[in-house]
């Protein structure tokens, strides 16, 4: 079994992108890793070249700023990344630049590709996902954040990046697909308060235009994180990789678990998933197979 790595990444230094920490974290089980680095004028080229794998392959790309709306830039790099991949590579195990896979999940991850590989009707891999906000001792408990996504994917060209790049698609249809108990940690949502507000006007113009920008993201120095509807205490570990990250963090983030700001009917939905596991009109963008 061949495994090929890939990623897409532009600004990483500016907007402070464990990216390195994403990579390394599936680099043991891969073969290769294809970098897909977009024209960036602060070092993120040298950042990726740092990490001094001989697995790794940087492909140099630039960024089409007039796919801006609805993020589909994004797909068009991961599609690049992608395309890039030896063609000898069984599944391709896709990583954005804010996530970080537990090495506890590494053998889960390369069993479930061993005992799918040569089964035709899996076309990609499940994974959960814990989302951490704030600071890293808090995860998004309520409906806003997803619960799982695609993330190993057959080495097959016409499977395509969807969107904005969250999922893939083959032929215009969601991927069938085997879950795997295995969950990667997305760090998006921690940073130091005045990257994640110089993050947040830059990415919502992925997907607005200039107009939307201007009237929906307030102008200020740092990022407000108190406006957040309900948390949780995280009270596992995190990835061995993250570690000189988390020892850097020089802010503070509080928040009271028990307040949930919620509408009624939020409350309510909350309410039935903590107790059945069911999430009523739960987005897909895949399909379980048996």
């Amino acid at each position: 079994m061949k495994v090929s790595g890939l990623t897409f990444i532009r600004n990483a230094v500016k907007f402070d992108y464990p990216v390195v920490e994403a990579i390394t974290s599936i680099l043991p089980i891969c073969d290769e890793f294809v970098v897909a680095v977009g024209n960036s004028g602060d070092g993120t080229r040298d950042l990726i070249l740092g990490i001094g794998s001989p697995k790794i392959r940087i492909i140099d790309t630039v960024w089409d700023d007039s796919l801006r709306e609805g993020g589909h830039v994004l797909a068009v790099e991961t599609d690049k990344a992608f395309d890039a991949l030896s063609s000898d590579s069984d599944w391709a195990f896709y990583i954005q630049g804010d996530e970080v896979l537990h090495e506890q999940y590494l053998e889960p991850v390369r069993e479930a590709m061993l005992r799918w590989k040569d089964d035709s009707r899996v076309e990609g891999l499940l994974l959960n996902y814990t989302h951490f906000y704030g600071s890293y001792d808090y995860i998004g408990d309520s409906r806003r954040w997803y619960r799982r996504e695609v993330r190993v994917i057959r080495n097959d060209k016409s499977i395509r990046s969807y969107r904005d790049a969250q999922g893939f698609r083959k032929d215009g249809r969601p991927l069938n697909v085997k879950p795997v108990e295995a969950t990667m940690y997305h760090y998006g949502w921690v940073k130091p308060p005045e990257l994640q507000q110089a993050k947040q006007e830059y990415f919502h113009k992925l997907w607005h235009n200039d107009e939307w920008v201007e009237k929906k993201i307030p102008k200020a120095d740092s990022f407000d994180y108190s406006g957040i509807d309900s948390l949780a205490l995280f009270k596992g570990t995190h990835p061995a990789v993250m570690q000189n990250r988390i020892n850097r963090l020089n802010w503070q983030f509080n928040f009271d678990p028990t307040q949930k700001r919620l509408p009624f009917k939020s409350r309510l939905l909350h309410s039935i998933e903590s107790l059945t596991g069911w999430r009523i009109g739960e987005y897909r963008n895949y399909r379980v197979i048996d």
